[in-house]
């Protein structure tokens, strides 16, 4: 799975002030692949303070909101068809195209030491 996670935590207190607070927001994608690239599934995450907003799966073919904005912000996604046309084609794009990337270094190389 492939992670890419902002933590933002502000600007630095000025000197002599403590940190009120932090937030951290995630997105996640991952690649799941049976029998080589015979099945791959992509899932799309959504993440703010370790709660998931919203999650597109391939499987399924649409976002899903888990929280009240998560819902809010999945039907402005679900209904645009080029964001729609782009995220469904990540099962070959991203994830096809990573894995060809990627066997020769991982998967050929697991039986060699």
């Amino acid at each position: 799975a492939v992670l890419v996670a902002l933590v933002v935590l502000g600007a630095p207190p000025a000197a002599g002030a403590e940190l009120s607070g932090m937030f951290q927001q995630m997105f996640k994608a991952e690649c799941y692949f049976i029998n080589g690239t015979e099945k791959v599934r992509y899932i799309e995450r959504y993440i703010y303070n370790r709660e998931q907003l919203a999650m597109f799966d391939s499987d399924v073919g649409h976002y899903v909101g888990f929280t009240q904005y998560g819902k809010e912000q999945v039907q402005c996604w679900n209904k645009n068809p080029v964001w729609m046309e782009d995220v469904r084609a990540a099962v070959d794009t991203f994830c096809r195209r990573s894995y060809e990337i990627d066997a020769p270094f991982s998967v050929e190389r697991r039986g060699e030491r």
